[in-house]
């Protein structure tokens, strides 16, 4: 592939990352940011071997496991009876595969920081409202409805509220979901939990609670995890207005052991509300404009696969421009490489989330009696960790990656953490 001209929107992950793969393949790369300064959104996520497995290709695997906090397994108990829901381990798969628990802080500080250092250009304060394809080049309008700039190629990644993907020729097909979620970060003092563990409590589908631990934002900070709790968005105004004493009663009641959480939570701008949709763009190109993250495909967060599918499109994306002359020809083959890998994960996820989050009762008694008995017996223990790490579906050699040695990288937890400030990454 020639040296090619490249937009890229948005500055999240997969922005981010694209931007980095691309800049080293000799591309010339501008990120175009809306924000006056580019910053992560949310709380936290888990990295899976996918996502692990770009980053070390990116070279940045180690610097991100001194930061983050390994997971070992997902485990879910209903709130009232205490019997196991949920217990889905990755020991179950050879290989010694894991996931990790990060601040979304944490992973856009080392992208950001190797952007930064590659010296590729970012523009902020830009809000952009569409793409259009004319020719051979990729024209993009902001919201004055002026050209922001033209390239050999768009990469539209500014998430699932996309507006260029609304505007474009094959516009997505969404599904607001009726079930969202607070966020916060928050201190780990004085609680009781399970640090390798990604752990929840249920009442039937309608209440969710979870703690993520989510190691540290910075080096020099203190470890913290996510916590989350599951809201009908439609009732999330309702909710703040009964209180926050009220809110946070109910949990106690559900949870007895997030009381040093609540503690700290003394203001209702300490929690997000997180949106979610099912939305899906196929194929995710129009014209001389590529879809990657969320703008092209995303889901509810039950899977956690939303930030790794971002990285894996990134990946995928570069390695077939590398493939190819013809950037048309490209394009068509990165819709290729990834449908199946996120046909299947929408799909799985669109099947899962009533299970979770949803106002049925009979889903809720089938998941806690049917489904957890199920999931014990082989092969589903095996099953569902592949559905966790996303590898149901190989996704590396579509994106020219070899997945990583786990063993190997496992190791790096049991030695002396040494972690590099940020800004000294290249």
């Amino acid at each position: 592939m020639k040296t090619l001209d490249i937009g890229i929107a948005g500055a999240g992950p997969a922005g981010l990352a694209a931007a980095l793969i691309l800049s080293r393949q000799g591309h010339r790369v501008e990120l175009i940011e809306r924000f006056g300064q580019a910053s992560p959104v949310g709380s936290g996520l888990m990295l899976q071997p996918t996502g692990l497995t770009v980053l070390s290709a990116l070279g940045l695997l180690q610097p991100m496991l001194g930061l983050g906090r390994r997971i070992d397994r997902l485990y879910g108990a209903d709130a009232k009876t205490g019997r196991t829901v949920l217990d889905v381990r990755y020991d179950a798969l050879a290989g010694g595969r894991f996931g990790l628990g990060v601040q979304r802080s944490a992973l856009f500080g080392l992208l950001h920081a190797a952007v930064l250092a590659a010296g590729i250009s970012v523009r902020t304060g830009v809000t952009l409202t569409a793409a259009t394809t004319s020719g051979r080049k990729a024209v993009l309008k902001d919201a004055s409805g002026g050209v922001a700039g033209a390239y050999d190629l768009v990469i539209d990644a500014t998430g699932a509220r996309s507006a260029i993907a609304a505007q474009a020729a094959t516009a997505p097909t969404v599904r607001e979901l009726a079930y969202g979620a607070f966020w916060a970060t928050l201190d780990s003092d004085g609680l009781a939990h399970d640090p390798t563990a990604l752990t929840q409590r249920y009442d039937r589908a309608k209440v969710m609670i979870g703690i993520l631990p989510a190691g540290r934002a910075e080096p020099e900070d203190r470890e913290r995890v996510a916590f989350f709790w599951s809201v009908k968005v439609g009732d999330a105004d309702a909710v703040k207005r009964a209180g926050l004493q009220t809110w946070k009663a109910g949990i106690r009641a559900h949870w007895p052991d997030c009381g040093p959480l609540l503690d700290q939570i003394e203001d209702w701008d300490q929690l997000s509300l997180a949106r979610y949709c099912h939305r899906t763009m196929r194929p995710p190109v129009a014209g001389r404009v590529v879809f990657v993250g969320d703008s092209a495909h995303s889901t509810s967060p039950q899977l956690g696969q939303g930030a790794n599918m971002a990285l894996i499109d990134a990946a995928t994306l570069a390695h077939v421009l590398s493939l190819n002359d013809d950037v048309d020809a490209a394009l068509a083959a990165y819709g290729r490489a990834r449908r199946y890998h996120i046909g299947l994960f929408q799909m799985l996820s669109l099947a899962f989330t009533p299970f979770y989050q949803s106002d049925s009762a009979a889903l809720a008694w089938v998941r806690d009696r049917l489904v957890a008995t199920i999931a014990r017996v082989a092969p589903a223990p095996a099953l569902l960790a592949s559905i966790v790490s996303g590898t149901l579906i190989d996704p590396f050699a579509a994106a020219g990656l070899k997945e990583c040695d786990w063993a190997a990288v496992a190791a790096e937890f049991a030695r002396p953490r040494v972690i590099e400030a940020a800004p000294s990454l290249a």
